[in-house]
């Protein structure tokens, strides 16, 4: 049995687009509005889109379902293994009774929150996103700042909103090679567009940082420790995109930038030291000014160098492990000798995409790959094994916490399996297309649309790889036709992508995960809404500039 994807199922692309559109309003209704539970509203949302795909797509049953089980499974496996390992190794280091010597070892830093979401959300979840990708970075940073004594709803939309510069080079530079893969175009040119843009983002997120979380006048007091971040990655970013390709970006720009601030801090010391309103508000280092809050800080406890390393071993292990993991291919090539590639049953083999997508009808694989060994999470299980004798756990503790962390994670993991199934319905249907194909009507306009599209790729499938496989191709085409530069369009999806990644569901879903505050899906989503729409209203005014006024900067 053969089925052949049709983008326009209604005769009319308004209304195909707008019934296209139907799903994801409803999911962010029940997420945003109706204030729904998070795994309830991915339930719900995958059924509208299997019940869309059927009764108006006309995609036979066998295939609809089996497209949804397979986004499920998918969900589990590799990306909900990522955040089981991710959270248990954060726990691991609570149950020892270590964490409180890594937040003092912070704290010896900066005792300034400010800075420490500088360091932590921005510059070491960079480097996470950079070597690992998926929901690394929000599942380790979210809960080392929650550890940290920031409010946890807090720390979660923090890390999100700082998982957005690295995006379009996470993984060492997937989304790129994948963006190349898929569109037939030159990999260095289009890193070294996406170089061109992403940089500007990466600048100003620092400052959106500090300023949401302490308004104009108390960011402007860390302002050379947030131009000092900002500039030292994005100047790196730009150099490694540009020059060396996309493998390096994210994990030299975010080493360079954790490096450059902690060195400016044994120089210079911020005024006040801030905390948040349930804590001493603003501590003084003078003693004038803040007398009252003065006193009530608190000395930071010094401890030996010994403990301070064997409390930061879990995580130093961490690096290791997932550097190692990605970045040696004997290694690699040894694990992926236990890889499993199953083809879907009733998928595979059955659905073909269609013009304009493709120029002529391509058969849409449905291959899943069960990478036991290669695979990160697994790469974070060792980083816990190891964990239990560097933090002299006993099995019994080791795997307590193991199962409490696994049912802290059932409801995170039912969301994720069942957005992955909407996601992956979504795009074998069809209407992921469509949706795309309504936004390339626009015309002459369409340069600052073409973010939007990668936008609402990554809102679909939670990751940047994915939207460029998805409309990396749709974009070339389009360019061609309204005769736009195509590596600009291209690498456009891929930068719009990084808006999104803040309010993809699966993202939310790992952020309340691993900041206990599964249950407050939507007003994540609604607290960060705002600041992705703001960052794709940037992305999309700098690829309309790039396309008709600075076209020097297109490679």
């Amino acid at each position: 049995m053969h089925w052949v994807q049709n983008y326009n199922p209604l005769g009319n692309m308004i209304l195909s687009f707008i019934v296209a559109c139907v799903p994801i309003a409803f999911f962010v209704w029940a997420l945003a509005i109706k204030k729904m539970k998070g795994h309830w509203a991915g339930l719900l949302t995958v059924l509208i889109a299997v019940l869309e795909a059927v009764l108006i797509y006309r995609m036979p049953v066998v295939p609809a379902v089996s497209a949804t089980i397979y986004g499920a499974i998918q969900g589990l496996w590799p990306i909900g293994w990522i955040i089981v390992t991710a959270v248990f190794l954060y726990n691991l280091t609570v149950t020892s009774g270590h964490f409180d010597l890594i937040r003092d070892s912070i704290s010896s830093v900066t005792e300034d929150r400010r800075l420490q979401a500088l360091l932590i959300a921005f510059s070491f979840g960079a480097f996470l996103e950079g070597t690992a990708g998926f929901g690394t970075p929000v599942a380790i940073a979210g809960g080392l700042l929650a550890g940290l004594g920031f409010n946890p709803f807090f720390a979660a939309g923090l890390c999100l909103i700082a998982n957005t510069a690295p995006v379009a080079f996470g993984g060492v530079g997937i989304p790129i090679l994948t963006a190349a893969q898929v569109s037939g175009l030159d990999v260095h040119s289009i890193s070294q567009m996406v170089g061109r843009q992403v940089p500007f983002l990466s600048i100003f997120v620092p400052f959106w940082l500090v300023f949401i979380m302490a308004g104009w006048k108390r960011t402007i007091e860390v302002l050379p420790a947030i131009l000092v971040s900002g500039i030292s990655f994005a100047a790196v970013q730009y150099f490694t995109s540009n020059f060396m390709g996309p493998e390096l970006p994210d994990v030299a720009s975010s080493i360079i930038s954790l490096v450059a601030v902690t060195l400016l801090l044994r120089v210079w010391k911020p005024k006040t030291i801030f905390r948040f309103k349930d804590e001493p508000a603003v501590l003084s280092r003078s003693q004038g000014g803040f007398p009252e809050q003065a006193a009530a800080q608190e000395k930071v406890p010094k401890h030996p160098l010994g403990r301070v390393i064997q409390a930061w071993s879990p995580f130093i292990v961490l690096v290791l492990m997932i550097c190692l993991w990605g970045g040696s291919n004997w290694l690699k090539d040894l694990l992926d000798r236990a890889t499993v590639l199953a083809p879907v049953p009733g998928l595979n083999g059955v659905v073909f995409k269609a013009a304009p997508i493709v120029s002529q009808p391509v058969l849409y694989p449905a291959v899943y790959k069960f990478d036991s060994l290669a695979a990160t999470g697994t790469s974070i299980l060792v980083a816990c094994i190891l964990s239990k004798f560097l933090l002299q756990l006993t099995w019994n503790q080791w795997l307590t916490t193991l199962g409490k962390t696994l049912k802290s994670l059932i409801f995170p993991l039912v969301m994720i399996a069942s957005v992955l199934g909407f996601a992956y319905i979504d795009n074998y249907s069809g209407m992921s297309a469509t949706l795309g194909l309504g936004l390339a009507s626009t015309g002459a306009a369409f340069p600052f649309f073409a973010p939007v599209i990668g936008w609402l790729g990554v809102f679909l499938t939670g990751s940047d790889t994915s939207s460029n496989a998805l409309f990396s191709n749709l974009q070339k085409i389009t360019g061609h036709q309204l005769g736009v530069d195509q590596t600009l369009l291209v690498a456009a999806n891929s930068t719009g992508g990084v808006a999104a990644k803040m309010i993809s569901p699966q993202s939310i879903a790992v952020a309340t995960a691993a900041t206990g505050q599964v249950g407050k899906e939507g007003s994540l989503f609604l607290f960060t809404i705002k600041h992705s729409l703001f960052f794709l209203l940037i992305i999309g005014v700098i690829v309309l500039l790039q396309a008709y006024v600075l076209q020097w900067m297109i490679p």
